[in-house]
C-alpha cells in the first residue's frame, strides 16, 4: 500500500476526528474562498482532540467550525 504525502494524511486523520462529533451530518462541509469549512459541535471535544486537531491544521472560529486554510488549492 502506498503511503499518503503528509498533507493528504493529516487532512484524512482530521476529518476522521471531526466526523465522530458532527454538527450537521447531511452536509458536513463548505469550501469558501479556499478554506475548507467542517461543521463539528466544538463542544463535544477533549482538549486533547482539539490540540491534535490544531496540530493537524483544524482551527475553531466563533460558531464552533473548523476551517483550515492549509488543505487549499494555492497551498497556502
Amino acid at each position: 500500500m502506498t503511503v499518503p504525502p503528509p498533507a493528504w494524511a493529516n487532512l484524512i486523520e482530521g476529518l476522521t476526528l471531526l466526523a465522530q462529533h458532527p454538527a450537521n451530518p447531511g452536509y458536513p462541509l463548505d469550501i469558501e474562498h479556499g478554506q475548507l469549512f467542517v461543521l463539528a459541535d466544538a463542544k463535544a471535544f477533549t482538549d486533547d482532540e482539539l490540540s491534535r486537531l490544531e496540530t493537524l491544521g483544524f482551527t475553531v472560529n466563533r460558531d464552533s467550525e473548523y476551517y483550515a486554510f492549509r488543505f487549499d488549492s494555492a497551498g497556502s
